[in-house]
Order: structure tokens, then C-alpha cells, then sequence
């Protein structure tokens, strides 16, 4: 334990804490723009600079270590000065565009701008990057002026993802991290994941916004807009408006989308339990009749279209099951169109995810029919937080409004689509049960739960034992395939999720650290235990679709609305 002293305070920390670490320990602010608590250490951007007695240079307080009997100063007339100069640099380099920025207020530049407060008569001229904003990306945004070089974004699509979408471009003031081979976005192996968003300190990367066209549709008196909303948002929305994490806001976040005008708000965590009942029965029929084992679940866009572009060759593992986004569209512009007696194009149908493929997801051909989209738009938490604020709402005082009928509330099942194994757990929640035909005695699957990148289980359903597995990131997702590809990997059935953490972790989703995941997570399964329902085949929604219109799971109803194909993406590589 080295005891150290900062800034006249005495702080004892574990044996290789960094400087950082230790200042923050003593509550003693030094500023930081590279540095990220999910990241390995960079010391790219010297913001952290810091004076060490005995030293000749100055020390980046996030790469040092801290050593016993170490001094060290944070704010001494050295440090000062060359603080000034690094963050007069960055800023001589970005745009001053603030009040019309996305991340204006939640802008790490603008906090360590303000916190430091020492720049009154900027030495250096104003010389911005002139590159164009790139919008290729249904998904994703870039603007590359405004880009401070951290590599933050970088390191999290090679380093975490291994996608390899970005990359580092340039020499000197032209140096900018950008999309590969100098293409748009949207042209690359990008699967739409959003992780660069969630630590992109700036407004470099950001979520494509499409809020202007879902107040267009909310506006106009030719559309009725039903909006569906994921079983992540809820577990979010509040935090993205203020609140602590892992606050539930169900009924609020109805009554918020009533309030700004949308129609009819629809629980996903139905088709989430609809997912199941399709995915589930196509298990069995694979375990059953021969079938290509390990089945894997498709209802990440995310992991789909990695899989698409990386190991085409085992799409044929993929569940043919669409995502609950893509089933509900489905049922939005076919069962419930009919209903209301109006037709598809009048139905403006709109979704409330915590992910931003899912607006990739809702361009693909194959979530659609006669050349019209399942789904005509799609938000994220973010977006919808800025619709909700823009709106003059208090969203910490709204009474709570239910879901309206026929989707209304779904199971546990359906929720715990939110965090990684969720998926899992919910299909082995029933499958169990139709495949042995008793009742589980303890419906929780507690091995399935967790943040380890990958978790195994093995769950004995009568006479059968069936071996699962779970991944979240798309790094621990790549072994695993690897594993496949190599006939190593011995399991009937795999969960992968794009997203660390699942869809608590997706990029739409308010910025995250490590340190609020837990609050999420734990969020999830409060919502499962409180609901009357934990499993998707008691669902009453589910079963009366079954009854009216589907017929039974798997059936050729079923296979037309709820099942697609998907596409070799390989090319993107070469």
C-alpha cells in the first residue's frame, strides 16, 4: 500500500493505482479527456499532466504510477501553464458551435473547459478540420471536425468489438480517427453497435437522429403512430432525464409518449415473449429432427449483421426468428392495421429502443413487405430524452399511464431481454416446460446471469441435457464463433448480444460506466419478480395472437410475419 502525498494530502492506495486513481481517491480533481473507466490507458490527450518532486518532466497522471513517498502536485504554476497550452490546442482545433451541439452540457471538452477556467485570451488562431459530416450511417453520425484525437472510439470497435471500423488517419493537425480506407461509415464493416457513441467524449460520434421525421409523423393529421418500447428503455429513460440509475419508469415513460402526442404505446416485451414461443419451438424441432446445432439467437441486429460480415458461413446456425422489433412491426402494419381499420401507410409505426442498429435493422428488405418498412421509425433513449425534455415535461412528476390493449404489459420473460442471458434464461423458462410438460420448481436461472463475457449452463429436461452458452461484446462473441468453426464448441444453444451488458449496455442508451451497469442490471430482474407473469407462454397476449391470427408457433402465418432470411456481408471485408 504506497503512501503517497497530493497536493498536501496524505492518500494510501494499493500497489499500482495510478496518480489519477489516487487524486480521485482523495477527491482531488484532475482533469482528463482520453482517459475512460472502461478503457485500458491511453495518455493521448496530456490533460492529465501532473509534477512529481524529483522529476524532470512532467508525469500523465492516468499512466503513472503511484509509489510510496511520492509527492506530487496537481495545480503548480508548471502544471497550469501546460494544461493551458494542451487544452488552448484542442480548442484552437474545434468547432465553437456549442449551443447547437448534441452533447452540449454533457460534453467532456466543455466540462474541463469550465472546470479549468483559465483561458480568457486564446493565444492560438481558430483552424477547424473542414471534413464534411458523414450521415452513410443509418445509424451513426460523425462529425470528424470536432474529433480531439483521444482514440477512445477507436479502441472500443478493435479493442472490445474487433470490428475494426475505425481507424487513425493523418499526421500532426491532420490527425483524426475516422472510418477505414477513407470510406463513409455506412459503407464499412460497421455493425451499428453504438459503442463508439457511448465513449466518444465529444460530439465526434454520436446517434443519428431521426427525432425531426417521428415529430413530423406525430404532427401529421394522416397518421395514427403506435409506438412499441423495448424492455431496456424503461430501465433507462429515467437516468437519460436526471434520475439515478437503474430507476424504473414504466408508466411514466407511456404517459411521456401520450403527452407529445403518439397514439397507442405497445409493450415489445410481448413480442419479446413471442420471440421466445418461435424461437423456442424451432429449438426443439433442431434438437429434435436433426437440425443445425448450436442454434443462435437473432434478435440483436447488431451480432446478426457481425455474423453476416465475419462468419457467413454460419448463418445457417442463426434461430430464423426475427427480433421482437422486427415481429412487432409485422404485427403493427398486418394484425393491428386491420383492426383499427386503416391501411399500413396510414400507421406510422415507431420504435423505442436502447440500440442503435435497431435503425439499421429497420431498413433491411427483409423486415417488410410489398416495398413498404415494418417499421417507418425508430428512436433511441437518447433521442426520445431530448423529445420528452424539448417538450417542457417534468418527467420525475408524471402519473403512471398502462400500455394500451391488445400488447399490453408482457412477462418477466419479456423483460429480462435487457441485460445478457436474459434471453436465455426466458427461452429456458419455457422450453423446459413444453419439452418435460411440469412446472419449474425455481424458474430463476441464476447461471445465465452476470457479467462475465462468456457463461455456460447445463439444464436436464427430462431425458435430455441441454448444454447454452452466453456472450455479450462482440470480442467474447468472436471466440466463441471460433469455437464453432472448429466443432469445439459442444452446446445446443447460444445467446450473443452485441452490447456489454446486453441491451442495458446499447449505444442509445444514456453514457455508461461500469459503475452504473450494476444499478441496470439489478433493475431488470426487480421488474421480472414484480410482474404477475414470468413466462412467455403464460402471456395472454401472446396467446390470444396465437388464437386469432397466428394459429400456432412455427406455422405458416407464423414463418411469413415472423421469420426472415439473412444476407452474406463478407464483400465488406475485402
Amino acid at each position: 500500500m504506497p503512501k503517497l502525498t497530493i497536493d498536501d494530502k496524505t492518500v494510501e492506495v494499493p500497489d499500482g493505482t495510478s496518480l489519477l486513481m489516487a487524486a480521485r481517491q482523495a477527491d482531488i480533481y484532475i482533469p482528463t479527456l482520453c482517459h475512460h473507466p472502461d478503457q485500458e490507458v491511453k495518455a493521448n490527450c496530456r490533460m492529465c499532466l501532473v509534477e512529481v518532486d524529483g522529476a524532470r518532466l512532467l508525469q500523465a497522471a492516468c499512466a503513472a504510477p503511484a509509489a510510496d513517498g511520492m509527492v506530487v502536485h496537481t495545480t503548480s504554476d508548471k502544471v497550469r501553464r501546460a494544461r493551458n497550452t494542451v487544452l488552448e490546442l484542442i480548442i484552437a482545433h474545434h468547432p465553437l458551435n456549442c449551443l447547437y451541439c448534441h452533447r452540449h452540457g454533457r460534453c467532456e471538452l466543455q466540462t474541463v473547459a469550465h472546470n479549468l477556467n483559465f483561458i480568457r485570451h486564446p493565444r492560438f488562431p481558430q483552424t477547424v478540420r473542414d471534413d464534411e459530416i458523414d450521415l452513410s450511417s443509418p445509424s451513426i453520425m460523425r462529425d470528424p471536425s470536432k474529433c480531439i484525437v483521444c482514440g477512445r472510439c477507436e479502441l472500443v470497435c478493435t479493442s472490445v468489438q474487433t470490428v475494426h471500423a475505425l481507424a487513425k488517419e493523418g499526421r500532426g493537425f491532420d490527425t483524426v480517427y475516422k472510418a477505414v480506407f477513407g470510406k463513409p461509415l455506412g459503407e464499412t464493416v460497421c455493425i451499428n453497435c453504438g459503442q463508439c457513441v457511448q465513449v466518444c467524449p465529444v460530439d465526434a460520434i454520436n446517434v443519428h437522429d431521426d427525432s425531426s421525421k417521428v415529430w413530423d409523423a406525430i404532427g401529421s393529421p394522416d397518421k395514427h403512430v403506435i409506438a412499441q418500447v423495448a424492455p431496456a428503455t424503461r430501465i433507462t429513460i429515467a437516468e437519460a432525464l436526471g434520475e439515478a440509475p437503474g430507476t424504473v419508469s414504466t408508466g411514466r415513460l407511456v404517459t411521456a409518449l401520450k403527452t407529445i402526442g403518439v397514439d397507442t404505446v405497445f409493450d415489445t416485451d410481448v413480442t419479446a415473449d413471442l420471440t421466445i414461443m418461435e424461437e423456442g419451438t424451432e429449438l426443439i424441432n433442431r434438437l429434435t429432427n436433426g437440425g443445425v446445432l448450436p442454434m443462435i439467437t437473432s434478435c440483436c441486429p447488431g451480432w446478426v449483421k457481425f455474423c453476416e460480415t465475419f462468419y457467413p458461413e454460419l448463418l445457417p446456425h442463426l434461430s430464423s426468428c426475427k427480433s421482437p422489433q422486427g415481429m412487432f412491426g409485422a404485427l403493427i402494419k398486418t394484425f393491428y392495421s386491420d383492426k383499427l381499420d386503416k391501411a399500413p401507410d396510414d400507421v406510422y409505426s415507431l420504435s423505442v429502443m436502447p440500440c442503435t442498429a435497431k435503425k439499421f435493422e429497420a431498413g433491411r428488405p427483409e423486415l417488410g413487405r410489398d416495398g413498404r418498412p415494418d417499421i417507418d421509425g425508430v428512436v433511441t433513449v437518447q433521442e426520445l430524452a431530448n423529445m420528452i425534455q424539448s417538450s417542457g415535461i417534468t418527467f420525475s412528476s408524471l402519473p403512471e399511464t398502462d400500455f394500451d390493449d391488445p400488447f399490453g404489459l408482457g412477462t418477466g420473460a419479456g423483460e429480462i431481454f435487457g441485460a445478457t442471458g436474459g434471453v436465455m434464461e426466458a427461452a429456458l423458462r419455457t422450453v423446459y416446460e413444453v419439452v418435460t410438460g411440469t412446472p419449474l420448481e425455481n424458474i430463476d436461472f441464476v447461471d445465465c446471469r452476470g457479467f462475465a463475457g462468456v457463461k455456460e449452463a447445463s439444464v436436464q429436461m427430462g431425458d435430455m441435457t441441454v448444454k447454452v452458452a452466453i456472450a455479450h461484446g462482440l470480442g467474447n462473441a468472436r471466440s466463441l464463433m471460433e469455437a464453432v468453426k472448429r466443432g469445439e464448441a459442444d452446446y445446443q444453444f447460444i445467446e450473443i448480444m452485441a452490447c456489454p451488458g446486453g441491451c442495458i449496455g446499447g449505444g442509445g442508451n444514456p453514457l455508461k460506466d461500469w459503475n452504473k451497469m450494476d444499478h441496470r442490471f439489478d433493475a431488470v430482474y426487480e421488474t421480472d419478480t414484480s410482474l404477475p407473469l414470468r413466462k412467455s407462454h403464460e402471456d395472454p397476449a401472446v396467446q390470444a395472437l396465437y388464437e386469432q391470427f397466428l394459429g400456432e408457433p412455427n406455422s405458416h402465418k407464423a414463418h411469413e410475419l415472423l421469420h426472415t432470411t439473412y444476407q452474406d456481408r463478407s464483400a465488406l471485408l475485402d
